[in-house]
């Protein structure tokens, strides 16, 4: 399997190289990614294992392997990890939102409800 890991990170499709330019050497917020990586029988397009968070680029041909994808994405959740997927067009002409969404997931969201405190004096 991680021969075929090699051969896809050789020439990965325009949008995955789009992406891989935006999210290598830990340019958001310091997390890693690694690309085409193995696990179990799949290999993810990005997968940052600090998060246990897969990034799917998907193109034309997903459409068609819906049942396919589905049964990954359950395999993969199953083992603790949350997939997002982008549509490799939007990630070529919104290449800075599809980032910030990235970002957005591997952050977590610290808004707790109010706790009371002081109140006013008026």
């Amino acid at each position: 399997m991680s021969r075929r890991a090699r051969v896809l990170r050789k020439d990965p499709p325009d949008a995955e190289r789009a992406l891989w330019r935006r999210i290598r050497l830990r340019q958001i917020d310091g997390y890693r990614f690694r690309r085409q990586h193995p696990m179990g029988p799949y290999i993810v397009d990005f997968a940052c294992l600090e998060r246990k968070l897969i990034v799917e680029v998907d193109g034309g041909q997903h459409a068609a392997q819906l049942n396919y994808d589905t049964e990954r994405t359950g395999w993969l959740q199953s083992h603790g990890y949350r997939v997002v997927r982008f549509w490799d067009h939007d990630l070529l002409r919104h290449p800075v939102s599809v980032v910030e969404e990235i970002r957005q997931v591997l952050t977590p969201h610290l808004n707790p409800p109010p706790q009371g405190g002081r109140r006013s004096k008026l």
